[in-house]
């Protein structure tokens, strides 16, 4: 047996950033991984990997649509499936090793590989080691979560996870859930080639975002020729032969889609099971994500718990900004929080979508008023000039004090752009600091500024620099 001021239960972005914490710190710590490789979801079977093959369909799209006449391709291009996937192999081992594994060595801490299970209060098995502790973070992080639909249990499909292992290129493939994940999926394999479907139980894909980006964004992604249907309720999943087939209804209507490939982007559940949760005194909520007070605290006084496990934000950023506070408020007794409402997020479609603060409904819905004002992306000066036009910026402002409380955005860039009204909601910032600010000409960036504008001035009556 072998004690330690801290036990950090997970191997991704936030027991990494609790590990970083407990080093700085200068704590006696273990760091315990399970499941996946060294670095979790995200550099694994999520961020990294996915990202790459996004590229790789983007470069192939605009080699099919260039945006200028004056680019034409002398021959037809071509895309070589099996290299992609084996580059994007190479790129994740390339930074799970330089960004995790070389890491553990310079934080100077334990690092052990196994499932850790509860045994008592303060002690953990780890595959017939108990190792003890006084404090503990649990980062376990989540796995996919299928639904229960009839017929599931004998049909062949694919989680992201898989579908990042595909030895060949799908003709035709069905996605199943309109989120961040099912629409990057669904982007990057009609951009390679294959005909791709998706369906949404809701009624506008990416369900919590603003409804004008969602729109959007529909817009864009079914004049490239995905198939988007939203409000689905389906039945019944099957396969005949290897041919996958989602019978469902939308708006009482029928609708049957056959595919080569089912993919089920239907969210994730933790991986908060078969841990002896009980015998440390933690309780999980109905999902069974764990329950954390606004320090990551859990109903253990002496554990606390980060990341996709307790069901805040599903990000890696996040993460890793939970798992940093929750090691410190542990080690330290300090009481730090997270402002979940000035994180921005993204979706790394083409073009991108990126949001910060609150939508005009959840604005509305806590003070029964709200000042909003929306700027086509061709209204751009950049864009126009480099033939990229699709897209919207959306400003959420108090009405009393022209606060800058939301930023909504489908662009170019977005997933870049969106820091600066990150900085607006986080600082409280107004439209007249944003428009007082003097930005690049000509840049995406300037539409944060000229949504601001929009506030003040009649933005079609200016010439491209006016303040």
């Amino acid at each position: 047996m072998e004690r330690f001021d801290l036990i950090i239960i997970g191997g991704g972005g936030a027991g990494f950033a609790a590990a970083a914490r407990a080093s700085e710190l200068g704590a006696k710590a273990v760091l315990i991984n399970a499941g996946l490789p060294w670095g979790g979801t995200c550099v694994n079977v999520g961020c990294v990997p996915s990202k790459m093959l996004l590229e790789v369909g983007s470069d192939y799209h605009h080699c099919l649509h260039t945006r200028f006449q004056a680019s034409k391709s002398i021959q037809p291009p071509s895309v070589d499936f099996a290299a992609a996937f084996r580059e994007k192999d190479e790129i994740v081992a390339s930074l799970r090793e330089s960004n995790y594994l070389r890491v553990i060595a310079d934080l100077g801490i334990t690092a052990t590989e196994g499932a850790a299970k509860f045994i008592t209060p303060q002690g953990v098995d780890v595959q017939g080691q108990r190792l003890e502790a006084d404090r503990f973070v649990i980062a376990t992080g989540s796995r996919p979560r299928l639904l229960p639909f009839r017929g599931i249990e004998r049909v062949h499909y694919l989680t992201h996870r898989e579908a990042l292992s595909l030895p060949r290129l799908p003709k035709s493939i069905v996605v199943v859930g309109g989120g961040p994940v099912g629409l990057e999926f669904a982007q990057m394999f009609a951009r390679l080639g294959a005909r791709v479907t998706v369906l949404e139980r809701e009624n506008q894909i990416l369900p919590l975002t603003e409804g004008e980006v969602a729109e959007e964004l529909r817009r864009v992604l079914e004049e490239e020729g995905i198939d988007i249907h939203v409000g689905v309720d389906i039945q019944e999943v099957r396969e005949e032969g290897n041919v996958k087939i989602v019978e469902a209804s939308v708006d009482m209507r029928p609708i049957s889609v056959r595919a080569e490939e089912l993919l089920m982007a239907t969210g994730v559940t933790p991986n908060s099971d078969h841990m002896g949760l009980e015998a440390a005194g933690v309780e999980i909520d109905s999902r069974g994500f764990i329950e954390v007070n606004d320090q990551m605290r859990t109903s253990a006084p002496h554990i606390w718990a980060a990341g996709d496990v307790v069901g805040k934000l599903q990000l890696e950023t996040v993460a890793a900004k939970e798992g940093y506070i929750a090691a410190g408020n542990a080690l330290e007794g300090t009481k730090k929080t997270i402002d979940y409402n000035s994180v921005p997020r993204a979706v790394f479609t083409d073009p991108q979508v990126a949001a910060v603060g609150l939508t005009e409904d959840e604005f509305m819905g806590r003070y029964k008023v709200c000042l909003c004002r929306t700027v086509r992306i061709g209204q751009i000066p950049k864009a126009r000039i480099v033939n990229e036009t699709r897209g919207l910026v959306k400003m959420v402002v108090d009405p009393e004090t022209l606060v800058i409380v939301g930023v909504h955005m489908v662009a170019p860039l977005a997933a870049d752009l969106i820091h600066e009204a990150a900085l607006a909601v986080k600082f409280k910032l107004t439209v007249d600091d944003i428009i007082d600010t003097v930005h690049v000409f000509p840049t995406m960036s300037e539409s944060i500024k000229l949504v601001a504008q929009s506030f003040r001035r009649d933005i079609t009556r200016m010439s491209c620099c006016v303040e």
